[in-house]
């Protein structure tokens, strides 16, 4: 049985957990959590909803032991591997041969029940292949690290909860393209804690194989938000525009299938590993864009005064005149500077009914508020503002407070 840390996460890789390994049933909160004291942790980790409590999941621990018993060898990385020799690289590039083998998948009865034990190096979980923009994001946040490369989005959250990975990077805004709504969802849907902020300048380049000419492309593959920070450029070249998942799937498959008339969009570290040859640097369309990634962990980080902190919480409000600008002013009223608010319709409840006029009932959607202001747990003035706004609010849960991230 052969194991690569580089492994790649997918959904079938959470399908072989029986019946008695899948996450316990939701306890129902026997009481109304409220901030007090000075110490502000009377929301962390817990939704408080009005009238009554809900239900919450909590983080899972699980011990999964490899199947027929076989026992895995523990790498320098604290993760269960067979060595087979490992990929061939010359000149820092890996060569075509050895593409097959790079995104192996890794799948969760690969681990031993000890597997998380004494791991040296910290597992960082992301969207995409080795060479993902994701990937990036999390070496910039940890630099000696082991990565878990996951299909999707919820595969990282999960890869977290189950303790296949300690932390995962996930985008979550774009300066150009907004608000990646999908994490948005899967942030109330899973209970993991935002533990730090990853903020990536758009550097992007536009590669081939090598001896491939900018007039021999007919076409060009990337991310659709890579795409689109490149409009100028594939305007120019005229070429056919091809989505993929990540960058580093494009790479991946332009390299292993040496398409000749094919160009990439991705980020020079891409190149390097697909072994391309990079026709042109600085491609995107404005210089000055950036891609915001939250860092996700299973426990939130103690909240500090003393530096720069943020807090993200997310919260719901009946229907009434003026009720979100109340909720705005317990902000204001103490100074708290806001940074973002985003807006959801809620997926259990999107539609109400109002009976509002003589005309008969209308539909609203009903929604959720995400809020990220600058004030850390600690202090008094956010630790007031929170209790002012569970006041009236319906829901309320602090999602994450961390350290602000500067470029």
């Amino acid at each position: 049985m052969a194991l690569r840390a580089s492994g790649i996460l997918s959904r079938s890789n959470f399908d072989h957990l029986g019946s008695d390994d899948r996450t316990p049933k939701p306890k129902v909160l026997s009481s109304i959590c409220r901030i007090r004291g000075n110490d502000g942790m009377g929301l962390w980790g817990c939704g408080w909803r009005r009238p009554r409590p809900r239900r919450i999941r909590g983080s899972v621990r699980c011990l999964i032991r490899a199947e027929g018993g076989e026992e895995i060898v523990r790498n320098e990385n604290g993760i269960g591997e067979k060595s087979d020799g490992g990929d061939d690289l010359v000149g820092g590039r890996l060569q075509r041969k050895e593409l097959g083998s790079l995104p192996k998948p890794l799948s969760v009865t690969d681990l031993s029940a000890n597997s998380n034990c004494g791991s040296e190096k910290l597992r960082v979980a992301f969207k995409g292949l080795p060479g993902a923009y994701g990937e990036d994001a999390a070496l910039k946040a940890y630099p000696h690290y082991t990565s878990v490369p996951c299909d999707e989005f919820e595969e990282a959250f999960k890869a977290v909860e189950l303790w296949l990975a300690d932390k995962a990077v996930l985008p979550i805004e774009n300066s150009l393209g907004g608000s990646i709504h999908r994490n948005y969802d899967l942030l109330l849907r899973h209970t993991l804690h935002i533990v730090g902020e990853v903020q990536l300048p758009v550097e992007l380049c536009l590669m081939a194989l090598p001896g491939v000419q900018l007039n021999d492309l007919k076409r060009v593959l990337s991310h659709p938000q890579a795409l689109a920070d490149c409009d100028r450029l594939l305007s120019k070249l005229g070429v056919a525009r091809e989505n993929v998942d990540d960058v580093a799937s494009a790479a991946q498959f332009v390299a292993s299938n040496g398409l000749k008339d094919a160009g990439v969009i991705a980020t020079s570290r891409t190149s390097r590993i697909y072994g391309l040859h990079i026709l042109a640097e600085g491609v995107q369309d404005n210089p000055d864009s950036v891609t915001r990634f939250l860092v996700l962990a299973r426990n939130p980080v103690m909240p500090r005064a003393d530096k720069a902190f943020k807090t993200s919480i997310v919260f719901a409000l009946e229907e009434g005149s003026g009720v979100l600008f109340k909720a705005l002013a317990v902000f204001a009223l103490r100074e708290i500077n806001l940074r973002k608010i985003e807006s959801r319709p809620q997926r259990k409840r999107p539609l109400r009914l109002v009976d509002d006029s003589n005309n008969g009932s209308f539909k609203y959607f009903d929604y959720l508020f995400y809020i990220d202001f600058e004030a850390s747990m600690a202090e008094p003035r956010a630790q007031n503002a929170l209790a002012h706004l569970q006041e009236f609010a319906t829901f309320l849960r602090v999602l994450g407070c961390y350290p602000v991230d500067a470029l």
